[in-house]
């Protein structure tokens, strides 16, 4: 069932060590098909080294599994609310990739210092807010997905122009139309966030980049008026 799809997932998932965004089994890649409203994530625990597309598990968006042996990852929910919440979106990938992780115990959103930045988010990375001890110890992972969507609700931030997030102590979310792109996004802001990080510290006292160039450089790659690149 779905074979394309799970093939798909497979190989988002197994660029995650290929791009240095993971360690052991710290991570997980996921792709959803809308019309069938079954999603394809890699199974809890599993090591990439070992990793086939039977093992991927489908599950649909209530988290019951569909097909596969194994248990889907533990972040499941917290996909399946991002799925909900954003529905432009097709795959979604959790890291924990140290650059992101530092700005994500800090606390911190990760602000646009460069055109780098620019080309990819449209203006800061945001960092959610702390859960609560109750949505903590209720429905963590959900709790995680819901706290996602309101940052991004309270915020007034398109999730298309921003693809990524950082959970406070916790780590990255990125997301994209499917899982390569999803995964594309966690490495840019896995690189964004490294960068932040020594721009700071060669200048504590930057500021973000003006705005004329982070449209320029956003909005010449994204949108009806892009030039960047081959037809």
């Amino acid at each position: 069932m779905l074979e394309e799809l799970k093939e798909r997932v497979l190989k988002a998932n197994l660029l995650l060590p290929e791009l240095g965004l993971v360690k052991f089994t710290w991570g997980n890649v996921s792709e959803i098909d809308r019309e069938k409203g079954i999603i394809a994530i890699k199974p809890s625990g599993v090591d990439y080294e070992n990793l086939t597309a039977e093992d991927i598990v489908l599950v649909d968006t209530d988290g019951n599994i569909v097909e596969g042996k194994l248990r889907p990852s533990s972040d499941t929910p917290t996909h399946i609310e991002l799925y909900k919440a954003f529905s432009d979106i097709g795959g979604v990938v959790h890291t924990h990739s140290e650059w992101a992780v530092s700005w994500a115990q800090s606390r911190r959103g990760i602000p646009c210092y460069g055109t780098t930045h620019a080309d990819c988010f449209y203006g800061e990375i945001p960092c959610t807010r702390e859960l609560t001890d109750e949505e903590i110890e209720s429905a963590y992972e959900m709790n995680t997905g819901l706290v996602i969507a309101e940052t991004f609700r309270k915020k007034n931030i398109d999730p298309l122009a921003v693809p990524g997030v950082l959970c406070v102590n916790h780590g990255p979310f990125s997301w994209g139309m499917n899982g390569h792109e999803a995964v594309h996004n966690a490495a840019v802001l896995e690189t964004v966030a490294e960068m932040a990080t020594k721009t700071e510290l060669l200048n504590p006292s930057v500021k973000p980049v003006k705005q004329t160039i982070l449209d320029k450089h956003y909005f010449r790659k994204h949108g009806k008026n892009a030039y960047y690149g081959q037809n």
